[in-house]
C-alpha cells in the first residue's frame, strides 16, 4: 500500500459513474463467474483501492479490467487502473520529473502478458458489440523518453540477461499477469518453422486486405490472431524460432494497430504501436520497432499534434539501428516531412523530402526488402511527398503545384490491390487543385476519390474527405461545386469527437 490515492483508478471510477458498493458487488460476481467464488469485496477495501493505493492481490485487478471495459466500452487493461506493483515497472522519469505513469518500456517477461491481456479485452469489446475509443493518447514525447534507452540497448545483451526463475521452465509466466483478464487464452504448447511460416503468410494476406478495403473489416481477425501468437509465446522457444515468433507477434500488432487508427480507434491503435515496438525489440529486430513507433507518428500527424510525431520520429529514426536499409530510412523521412509540414516548416521539409529521394534511390535492392516494407514502393514515396506539399499548401499555397505534380505520379505507378492509397492521392489531387484555384479539376478528382469510398472501409478517408470539403467552401455558388458539396454532405458519416492527447506535467513545450 503505497497510502497515496491512485489517481488512474479514480478517473477511471469517476468515469464508470458507479458507487464503491456497486464496484464491491460487480467484483464479487464476476469474480464467482471466472472461478473465484470466494472472494469477498466490500466497500472499505474499494475506499483502500481508490483512496491508499492498495494493490490488490490476484485476480481481483484482471476482474476490475473486465469490469471497466464493459462499462466504458474501450480496452481497460491493469495499468491502465494503476495496479502495477512498482517492484516491475520502469521509473525512467520524463522532462518534467515525475514518475511515467505507464510502465514503459516493460520488462522482457511481460511482453506476452501485455499483448494477450490488450488483444483479448479488444476481442470482449467486439463481441459485445462495445466501441474502444474514448481515452486519451499518450503524447510522443511521454513516450520517447520512456522508451529511449530502452530501444537504444543490444538486444542480444538483453537476451543474455539473468531470468528469474519461472522463466527457466518452458512455460514462463508473469504470476501477476500472465493471462488475459479472465478470457480465452491459446494453451502454450511448442510450435515448429511450418506453424511459423503459414502464420507469416497469414500476416500477408491481411496485410492485403487491409490496403485494398480498409481496417474495418479484419481487424477483429487479426487481434484474434495475435492473441493466439501471444499465447504460443508463453512456451521458450528455439531462440531461431522464438526470433520468427516475435517477428510474427509485431507485424500483427502493426496491423493491428493500423486498422484500429483506420477506424478512429485512436487509443487502442496507439497501444498496438507499443506493443508492436516491443514485440520486435524482443526478436532483436530494431528496424522494425522503429517502424513500428513511425505509425504512431503518422497517426500524431493525422490527429492534429505534429510536435509529438517529430518527438516519435526522432526515437523510431535513432532506435532503428545501423542495420536500417535505405528505403526503410527514406520512408521515415517521408513521416518526418509530413510532420514539418503540418507546423509550415517548408524549407525544413523541402530539406527533408530531398534526404528521402536520396535514400531512395541509393537502395541497390540487393536483397528481398523485410515484408513490412514491401508497401513502401516509388509510388508510396511519391504519396507522402504530395501529401507533405498538399499540407504545407495551407501555409504556402503555392507547393500545391508541386503536390499535383507527385500525387499524379503517384497515381500513375499505383499498383493494383492499393484503392486506400489511390482515394488518398485523389483527394490530394482534388485539395491541391482547389488551393491552386483550379475547381474544375478539383470536381473530377474529387468525384474520382468519392465513387471509390463506398466500398471502403476506412475512417482516414472521410477524414480527408472532410479536409478537402472544407476547401470547397470559396467556391459557394458555383453549380457544379455545389452539386460536389451537397454529394459530400450526403455521402459523409457523422464525424466522430476527435481524440486528445495526455500531455506531460510540468513540461514546458517548445
Amino acid at each position: 500500500m503505497s497510502g497515496q490515492p491512485n489517481t488512474r483508478l479514480a478517473d477511471l471510477f469517476g468515469l464508470a459513474g458507479w458507487s464503491k458498493g456497486e464496484l464491491a458487488r460487480l467484483v464479487n460476481r464476476q469474480a464467482a463467474a471466472m472461478g473465484h467464488p470466494q472472494l469477498a469485496t466490500d466497500t472499505s477495501r474499494v475506499r483502500r483501492w481508490i483512496d491508499m493505493g492498495e494493490i490488490p492481490r490476484d485476480p481481483v485487478p484482471r476482474v476490475l479490467a473486465i469490469l471497466f471495459t464493459e462499462q466504458l466500452g474501450r480496452v481497460v487493461t491493469i495499468e491502465d487502473l494503476g495496479l502495477v506493483r512498482h517492484g516491475r515497472a520502469s521509473k525512467r522519469r520524463d522532462d518534467g520529473g515525475e514518475e511515467h505513469p505507464d510502465p514503459l518500456p516493460w520488462p522482457p517477461e511481460r511482453t506476452a502478458a501485455v499483448l494477450t491481456e490488450f488483444t483479448g479485452m479488444d476481442l470482449m469489446l467486439n463481441r459485445r458489440g462495445l466501441v474502444g475509443a474514448g481515452a486519451a493518447l499518450t503524447a510522443g514525447s511521454v513516450l520517447s523518453s520512456a522508451m529511449h534507452d530502452w530501444l537504444h540497448t543490444d538486444p542480444a545483451l538483453a537476451a543474455d540477461a539473468p531470468r528469474s526463475p519461472q522463466s527457466d521452465s518452458p512455460l514462463h509466466t508473469d504470476p501477476l499477469h500472465a493471462d488475459p483478464a479472465g478470457l480465452d487464452r491459446y494453451e502454450a504448447a511448442p510450435i515448429g518453422s511450418q506453424e511459423i511460416e503459414e502464420l507469416e503468410r497469414s500476416v500477408e494476406v491481411f496485410r492485403a486486405w487491409d490496403a485494398a478495403r480498409g481496417g474495418g473489416l479484419q481487424r477483429k481477425a487479426v487481434v484474434g490472431q495475435l492473441n493466439e501468437v501471444g499465447g504460443m509465446l508463453a512456451y521458450r522457444h528455439p531462440d531461431h524460432l522464438q526470433r520468427r515468433l516475435w517477428g510474427v507477434a509485431a507485424n500483427l500488432a502493426v496491423l493491428a494497430g493500423w486498422m484500429s487508427h483506420d477506424v478512429g480507434l485512436e487509443p487502442t491503435a496507439q497501444k498496438y504501436f507499443i506493443i508492436a515496438a516491443h514485440a520486435a525489440r524482443e526478436g532483436g529486430d530494431r528496424p522494425r520497432a522503429g517502424e513500428a513507433l513511425s505509425r504512431a507518428a503518422r497517426q500524431m500527424v493525422h490527429l492534429g499534434q505534429p510536435d509529438d510525431a517529430l518527438d516519435l520520429m526522432k526515437l523510431a529514426t535513432s532506435g532503428s539501428g545501423e542495420e536500417t536499409l535505405p528505403r526503410t530510412k527514406a520512408m521515415l523521412c517521408t513521416i518526418e516531412a509530413w510532420a514539418q509540414a503540418s507546423m509550415g516548416h517548408g524549407q525544413a521539409m523541402r530539406r527533408t523530402l530531398g534526404v528521402a529521394e536520396q535514400l531512395f534511390v541509393s537502395d541497390k535492392g540487393e536483397g528481398p526488402p523485410p515484408s513490412w516494407m514491401q508497401m513502401f514502393d516509388e509510388a508510396d514515396l511519391h504519396g507522402m511527398q504530395a501529401l507533405a506539399y498538399r499540407t504545407l499548401a495551407e501555409h504556402e499555397p503555392a507547393a500545391a503545384g508541386t503536390a499535383q505534380h507527385h500525387a499524379q505520379l503517384a497515381l500513375d505507378l499505383r499498383s493494383k490491390g492499393r484503392q486506400r492509397s489511390q482515394i488518398f492521392d485523389y483527394l490530394t489531387l482534388a485539395s491541391s487543385c482547389f488551393i491552386a484555384d483550379d475547381p474544375e479539376q478539383a470536381d473530377a478528382y474529387a468525384r474520382l476519390a468519392l465513387v471509390s469510398m463506398g466500398s471502403n472501409s476506412s475512417s482516414r478517408t472521410w477524414d480527408r474527405l472532410r479536409e478537402m470539403y472544407r476547401l470547397t467552401g470559396r467556391y459557394a455558388g458555383y453549380s457544379k461545386i455545389d452539386d460536389l458539396r451537397e454529394e459530400i454532405e450526403h455521402a459523409l458519416p457523422k464525424p466522430s469527437a476527435r481524440v486528445t492527447v495526455d500531455k506531460p506535467r510540468d513540461t514546458a513545450r517548445a
